[in-house]
Parts: structure tokens; sequence; C-alpha cells
């Protein structure tokens, strides 16, 4: 089984909840897909640092990251994946919100003006998590050249994120769920 088929299988398995839920978008939706139930295991994140790495070998890029706090463990993930293959690489994760002590950055981590990244994000449904995060980053001058999800509910963040690359690693149709539910 390839590492895309078994990551794909532990979100099934693990992750994926049946019931009335209301999503971060504001959706309703007869499903979930609980992504920590999932992130914080042990097999689960080192096949998805080594997918996250394959999907952007084709890239030259500084930082990878995203909002907080599903794209944490993606990135520490991904780190990991980079530094064993002698890639250096910086994380970072976006705030929702600015805290009110400290260095006060919505962008925590080492992402500059010019530099070139990569956005990441666990489960979207319309795509206004990763466009927070794209935002985020953009307003400090950085350059985001690809977007990458886990898993997207196929309602809108493709459309949302039109004019980026982006490229999830499966879709709910991939897990056998209709966008609907069914």
């Amino acid at each position: 089984m390839s590492s895309h088929e078994r990551l794909k299988e532990l979100f099934l398995a693990r992750a994926v909840q049946f019931g009335d839920f209301t999503l971060a978008s504001g959706k309703k939706s007869q499903y979930y897909i609980n992504s920590k139930k999932v992130l914080f295991h042990s097999e689960t994140i080192t096949l998805l640092g080594e997918l996250l790495a394959e999907v952007t070998q084709d890239l030259e890029f500084q930082a990878i990251g995203g909002l907080e706090v599903g794209a944490i463990p993606m990135a520490a993930a991904a780190l990991t994946a980079f530094h064993r293959s002698g890639k250096p690489m910086e994380g970072f994760f976006v705030r929702k919100n600015v805290k009110s002590h400290g260095s006060q950055e919505l962008v925590e981590g080492q992402v500059r003006s010019g530099d070139r990244v990569v956005i990441i994000d666990d489960v979207l449904t319309t795509g206004g998590s990763a466009l927070q995060a794209v935002r985020a980053v953009e307003n400090i001058g950085a350059t985001v050249v690809r977007i990458v999800c886990i898993c997207d509910r196929l309602q809108g963040a493709a459309e949302t994120l039109k004019g980026y690359d982006f490229r999830p690693l499966f879709t709910v149709r991939d897990i056998g769920i209709n966008p609907d539910g069914t």
C-alpha cells in the first residue's frame, strides 16, 4: 500500500465522524473530519511529513506553515521530512488573533519579506482558513507558491483559492464520502 493510500485509510478510520456538525465555515454537515484525532498519531504524522515533502519537491521555497492549530503538527512533520532529506526549511504558523503580549506578531516563525512559502491546512471546506494564512504572509511581503491541504471537502475551497496553486492530498470523494454527506 502506498503512503498516500495509507494516509487516506488512517483518516477514514480515525478522523471521520457522522452526525450533526457545524463546521468552522458555519456550514452544517452530516460528517466531520476531526484531524486532531489522527494528526497526533505516529504513523500518520510520519506519512504526512513525507507526502508534504513529496508534493512540494518541485518548488523552491523557504518556509512552510499555515493557520493555527491544524498547521502546527503538519509543519513539524514536514520540517522533519525536509531535514531527513537534507533540505533546509523554516516553519511558521499564523495566529488567528495577535496576542496582547510578547512580540505581538500574527505570523510566528522565520518568514520574511521576499520569502517563497507553502501554506498548509488540514481539512478545507470553503478555504477561508487557508486564505487567512495566505493574506497574513502576503501582508509581510512573502509569496505563496502553493497551498496544500490534507483533505478537501469539495465545498468551495478551490473557488476561494482560485489563482493559487492549490493541491489537496485527497478529497472526501477519495475516502468514499459525497460532499453532501451521503
